[in-house]
């Protein structure tokens, strides 16, 4: 399984593990089946999900409304839909650490 796939409809969907409180929001790299973001904020009242669309929203070139959490709204295991991506899932890993 790879953390990443495509839909019916050309929609990313990704799998990922979130460490928040972290000193910078930056992809970690791989963990497991799932890409591992840091996130600059704590896990409190929905704050690191909120940076977590943001972020996604920014690097995938989409309005935050495209980018769906699906699953793992109290978890660090996340499903999220990108709709409609503007690139490709290629462009978090070259962001890695």
């Amino acid at each position: 399984m790879n953390w990443f796939r495509y839909d019916d409809a050309h929609n990313l969907i990704l799998t990922l593990h979130i460490q928040t409180s972290a000193k910078n929001t930056e992809i970690a790299g791989l963990h497991g089946n799932a890409l591992k973001i840091k996130l600059a904020a704590a896990p409190i009242e929905g704050k690191a999900n909120v940076t977590l669309l943001k972020f996604l929203a920014k690097h995938f070139d989409v309005a935050i409304n495209q980018v769906i959490l699906k699953q793992g709204d109290k978890s660090r295991h996340k499903v999220v839909i990108i709709q409609q991506p503007g690139c490709g899932p290629d462009v978090l890993l070259k962001m890695s650490k």
